[in-house]
């Protein structure tokens, strides 16, 4: 299974503008939890697993919402 690492950058295209790129530097882990930073402030979110890779939502469930994977 692809894991999380710390100070390791991630990132995604948006589904709506193929030119806007969210990334994201894990900043610290746990088993269910990274660390990241959004708009200036450090968050924690829950990682689940998807296709045997570990994933977050940056900014929330919504939809259309963008999707880090390991």
């Amino acid at each position: 299974m692809r894991t999380f690492e710390v100070n390791k950058e991630y990132s995604a295209r948006s589904i709506c503008d193929y030119d806007c790129i969210f990334s994201f530097k894990i900043l610290r882990r746990t088993a269910k939890s990274v660390w990241i930073k959004v708009n200036r402030q450090i968050v924690r979110r829950q990682i689940e697993i998807y296709n045997d890779a570990e994933t977050f939502y940056p900014f929330g469930h919504y939809s259309m919402a963008a999707i880090i994977s390991a």
